[in-house]
């Protein structure tokens, strides 16, 4: 007797899986409560997709004669909660169709289970049997007629693509789309350890999407937060303000890669395309390309020459390359997530150099594999890698990544910091430059050129690279800090307060919004937000030193004593910034104390020294001749 398989029973559409044996529906892993009856019109929907299932059937089969219903209440409000459980509508449906006076037909590309591996259900994959199933069998010529139509739908409502499948869906136009984010793709794979490929895939299509100059694409750090969060499209689309959405799934088996995706017009829920592609993973970049130019061509987005040229190219990938450049980019990760906090140095150390061991692995199986030489820069360049300065190791990381491909935006942005880092102020705005140009939706270039403009005295079009960065990524806070440049403190304070209540940057809002607090007169509301900081990153002595010494002393008292405690910590190697013990001094107006932890700075070339000429955390400073001299010393232009 054969064992039953139960993965025959999960059927998958979009984000979401119906599992027919338990009648649970679940949206990205997350369970989505739909009742019994509405389930079972579900379950007769998904074993017939693309066909019409009619009102007598559903009748017949949810609520049978012997049981007395409004039937056609009945059915009207189960058809309602499933469009509500799944998001969808009746004037502009993505997944349950009606037809008036005759029944339902379930719309969506399907995925089951069948022998184990995972099988696309085309809609309407027999056009011949779908008409044959609707309506009386005509004449002749009749049929031919409709056979005739029903070929010209299919020619343009369905794609093929030599070098795999490509099945594509319009709907009717929407107004018009210029903005767009991809929500991190849902893995199909039934297995945890394919969720960094899954990522991956994310990336690559922000990346290919990114690189239209006219269509505005939210950056990954904004988009991965709504991973197995389920909030309706219309919700996220005001959340990151933009046009539409692009949602889908990544199927990874052996040498095989599956990615459905979907566009949907976010403000109405509309669905305008859909698609799905299938690939040898080796080919996997042309399958990010060729869904970028469906997108582009869906929404009439105009391509310069150099994008069209761009998003033509077919570049082959080295499969273990690429898996091993994912692992590092995961531990590079969890690296950064440790920055600024206690007794993690040891941890954090471990996870930079994981990261290093899996980027060395991805260049011995794919020399020519530019993404990794970036990522490796920019592990080397980062504030708590546990060497000394690594500038020469990371320029020539970049170099070759350059060599390899010249249009990388993100490798121009990297050199840019790189000479900003080393106070080579001018090189460090053309590179930014020319990151912009070759990618201008790329957040984090936008905010460093921000940076830039802000120390050199260009404040307005500061702002306005500051602008272009929230819109791309509404998790940066460079906005705020522009605020901040400006002595607009109470602006600062309620970007602060805001990310505190969308729980950003963990206890660094916190910390951030002390020094809003601190400079606005608020010295009790500072005092808190530094202590919630500090408990926050684990810091429990300097917390305590806080709340001790503003009991004791006030305001004067908690600086006397954090600014004590800091300096015993950062004696013990932990990452304090000698400048935060500067501005503490300068509080107190202890200049001398001050400049010698500014010294200390100088000689470490912390991240802050570039701001030295407009960050007013050292107002109390400034009129100190030592303030100017230190800032010729750092080489700051006039």
């Amino acid at each position: 007797m054969e064992a039953a398989n139960p993965a025959r029973h999960i059927v998958r559409f979009g984000t979401f899986e119906a599992d027919l044996p338990t009648r649970e529906l679940r949206k990205r892993g997350l369970k989505i409560r739909l009742q019994d009856q509405p389930f079972q019109v579900l379950t007769m929907l998904l074993e017939r997709p693309g066909e019409l299932v009619t009102r007598e059937e559903l009748h017949r089969v949810v609520w049978p004669s012997d049981v007395f219903v409004d039937f056609d209440n009945s059915l009207n409000t189960a058809i309602n909660k499933i469009r509500d459980a799944l998001g969808d509508s009746a004037e502009n449906p993505r997944f349950i169709e009606t037809l008036p006076r005759r029944g339902y037909r379930f719309i969506a590309p399907i995925r089951n289970g069948e022998n184990g591996h995972e099988q696309i259900l085309e809609q309407q994959a027999d056009p011949k049997a779908h008409l044959a199933a609707t309506r009386p069998r005509p004449a002749m010529a009749r049929v031919l007629t409709v056979l005739a139509v029903a070929f010209v739908l299919l020619v343009v409502l369905v794609g093929f693509d030599a070098r795999g499948v490509k099945k594509g869906w319009r709907a009717t136009p929407v107004a018009e789309v210029r903005s767009l984010a991809v929500l991190p793709l849902e893995n199909l794979s039934n297995d945890p350890d394919q969720e960094y490929f899954t990522d991956g895939m994310t990336d690559a299509l922000i990346t290919q999407l990114s690189q239209i100059s006219a269509l505005k694409v939210i950056s990954r750090t904004s988009v991965m937060p709504y991973k197995k969060i389920t909030k309706s499209l219309p919700q996220i689309v005001r959340e990151l303000g933009v046009d539409a959405i692009v949602e889908g799934t990544v199927q990874h088996s052996g040498d095989r890669v599956r990615i459905t995706a979907q566009l949907i017009y976010g403000a109405t829920d509309k669905h305008i395309w859909a698609g799905s592609y299938e690939r040898k993973v080796q080919d996997v970049l042309s399958l990010q390309e060729d869904i970028a130019r469906a997108i582009a061509d869906e929404i009439s987005v105009k391509l310069t020459p150099q994008e069209q040229v761009r998003l033509a190219q077919t570049r082959p990938i080295n499969l273990a390359a690429v898996e091993s450049y994912l692992q590092g980019q995961y531990h590079s990760q969890k690296a950064r997530d440790l920055d600024f906090h206690f007794g993690v140095r040891q941890e954090q150390d471990e996870e930079f150099e994981k990261a290093i061991e899996y980027f060395q692995r991805s260049l011995a199986k794919d020399p020519n594999y530019a993404p990794t030489y970036v990522a490796m820069a920019e592990v080397w360049t980062h504030p708590g890698y546990p060497r000394v300065w690594k500038e020469v190791n990371a320029r020539e990381a970049i170099r070759k990544a350059l060599e390899i491909d010249p249009t990388i935006g993100e490798a121009y942005a990297d050199l840019g910091r790189i000479e900003f880092i080393e106070w080579n102020w001018a090189a460090a705005g053309q590179e930014f430059k020319r990151a912009i140009e070759l990618s201008p939706n790329l957040a984090k270039a936008h905010r460093y050129y921000s940076e830039y403009l802000n120390i050199t005295g260009h404040a307005d079009e500061s702002m306005k690279e500051a602008e272009k960065t929230n819109a791309l990524n509404p998790s940066d806070d460079q906005l705020a800090w522009n605020f901040y440049v400006r002595r607009q403190f109470d602006r600062f304070i309620e970007f602060k307060r805001s990310d505190i209540e969308r729980r950003a940057f963990g206890p660094m809002a916190y910390y951030d919004l002390g020094y809003g607090y601190e400079r606005n007169g608020m010295y009790r509301e500072a005092v808190s937000a530094w202590e919630e900081a500090m408990d926050g990153f684990g810091y429990k002595q300097s917390a305590e030193a806080l709340r001790r010494g503003y009991s004791a002393g006030g305001f004067n008292g908690a600086m006397r004593e954090w600014a004590a405690t800091d300096e015993a910590l950062y004696r013990k190697g932990e990452p304090i910034y000698p400048s935060q013990l500067a501005y503490i001094y300068g509080i107190l107006g202890e200049n001398d104390r001050a400049f010698l932890w500014f010294q200390k700075s100088y000689e470490e070339h912390t991240a802050d020294m570039p701001f030295l000429q407009v960050d007013p955390t050292y107002d109390d400073l400034r009129s100190d001749p030592r303030f100017s001299d230190l800032e010729r010393r750092v080489g700051l232009p006039k």
